[in-house]
């Protein structure tokens, strides 16, 4: 797996950060990380400008495979949008290539409001908020 450098994580990416997935190389300004790309956001969007921003650099917002991702971000308190959102069709969590959420990723999704839209934090925890309100997001690319 790709080791990181030794530089700091800060909120956002820093102007000059560019560096290797091990697997492939990312675009200027995303973290690679074992095999994937991130893009993690400084600008504050509504989670539907986010995700289109993730669209439009071939990603999509974090869709999270284990509790710590991305793992590289667990020192991080800030909340961002992923994604993750309520199907009212199937009464299911969604993530946005329509795959199911599994319940024991984040179990707690039963006391959120089905309306809002999911914020994380890498240090695990989740909050919902209006979609039309604006925060950070993660963009994740996966180049496997």
């Amino acid at each position: 797996m790709a080791a990181l450098t030794k530089r700091s994580v800060q909120p956002g990416p820093s102007a000059d950060l560019q560096e290797g997935s091990g697997c492939y190389s990312c675009q200027e300004k995303w973290i690679g990380y074992q095999c994937n790309c991130y893009f993690i956001s400084n600008e504050l969007k509504t989670w539907k400008d986010g995700r289109d921003f993730c669209v439009s650099h071939n990603s999509s917002l974090l869709q999270i495979q284990t509790r710590n991702e991305p793992a590289f971000m667990k020192f991080s308190t800030s909340f961002y949008w992923i994604g993750l959102s309520y199907d009212e069709e199937h009464h299911a969590w969604l993530w946005e290539d329509n795959s199911t959420l599994s319940q024991d990723l984040l179990p707690f999704l039963k006391s959120v409001n089905p309306k809002n839209c999911i914020m994380y934090t890498p240090r695990g925890r989740i909050l919902d908020a209006h979609c039309e309100k604006k925060f950070r997001y993660i963009c994740k690319q996966q180049l496997i």
